[in-house]
């Protein structure tokens, strides 16, 4: 039996994932991240072990983060992981959606509502009168594979039968990583914003160093007083760990907000669409000024291995004032 865990996190508080999948991993050590705010768990030995029904475990899950994090979830429940995620979008906080016939709960829903099928495949099999998960089932696979393909037919036609063969993957490599900063008082000075920027730019750059991956995207959320927040992303040039390439990205995020005196109780950074350094192409510069920079950094990373994060900073840094950082 799978759990699919969504918690309702704020974006503020994406950087409090970490700590709720430590929380399932108390019931079961197979669990994946899916970030901003999903988990899957697979939790078929915790039944067993605790003498639980998927229900009755999952309201211990619900109970437990919103007692330590103060963090509701929505959680659906079923033999694979497509199931526990479909159930999990319709089921309501507090109440656990519990899928035990995959048939029955699948065969009046649209196709589109399969996971993998995209509008276009889906306008396909609606043009041919496939325009429900039932009839899909209920299809010879020859025709599906002649309509949208052999591999493409042959996966539609399993998950129209409640069957996905994806393992839940423990640790599995994260996609996006966000990092926060909460302010001690709501602060409108605009470059006591920037230097929270510039340190978490900072952080995302150094750690994607050490990892040896690249970020194709940056996206800020900004908290305000009232406790609305804003978002905004954009896409960097190329795929990079630089953190001056990082930092110019969240300035221009930063400036593109406009704010006016806003009072800005915490502001994060959520690096996106993460890979590994290897494959990512870079584009050489003549510019001497950038090699120097690249060079200074890695010279920093070796002093921060050697004698830790805080032993080499950006002169700014040194006058900002103190900041606390969220949970991670």
């Amino acid at each position: 039996m799978i759990l699919c865990v969504r918690f309702r996190l704020e974006p503020m508080w994406e950087v409090l994932l970490p700590r709720l999948v430590e929380l399932l991993g108390e019931f079961t050590p197979n669990v994946e991240t899916a970030p901003p705010c999903e988990a899957l768990a697979d939790v078929t030995g915790a039944l067993r072990y605790f003498d639980r029904s998927p229900a009755e475990l999952a309201s211990v899950i619900r109970v437990r983060a919103l007692a330590l994090y103060g963090v509701d979830c929505v959680i659906g429940a079923g033999p694979n992981p497509m199931l526990a995620r479909m159930a999990a979008r319709e089921a309501r906080p507090g109440v656990t959606l519990v899928v035990e016939d995959p048939a029955a709960f699948l065969r009046d829903r649209p196709v589109v509502a399969l996971d993998g099928i995209g509008r276009a495949t889906a306008r396909t099999l609606c043009g041919y009168g496939l325009d429900s998960v039932g009839r899909v089932a209920d299809a010879p696979l020859a025709v599906l594979q002649r309509l949208v393909g052999a591999k493409t037919g042959r996966e539609l036609w399993e998950r129209a039968r409640g069957i996905d063969r994806a393992p839940v993957v423990p640790n599995a490599v994260s996609l996006s990583v966000a990092a926060e900063r909460s302010f001690p008082y709501d602060e409108i000075d605009r470059a006591e914003q920037r230097r929270a920027l510039l340190s978490l730019a900072g952080e995302l750059g150094a750690r994607f160093r050490t990892e040896g991956r690249v970020c194709r995207s940056l996206a800020i959320t900004v908290r305000y007083a009232d406790r609305t927040t804003t978002t905004r992303s954009r896409t960097l040039p190329e795929p990079t760990a630089h953190s001056a390439s990082l930092t110019s990205l969240a300035y221009a995020l930063h400036d593109a907000l406009g704010l006016q005196r806003a009072r800005v109780r915490g502001i994060a950074l959520r690096a996106e669409g993460l890979t590994d350094a290897e494959g990512a192409a870079h584009q050489l510069s003549l510019d001497p000024a950038d090699e120097k920079a690249r060079l200074i950094e890695a010279i920093a990373d070796r002093a921060r291995a050697k004698f830790g994060p805080r032993a080499v900073l950006p002169g700014s840094l040194a006058a900002l004032k103190s900041l606390r950082l969220a949970p991670a």
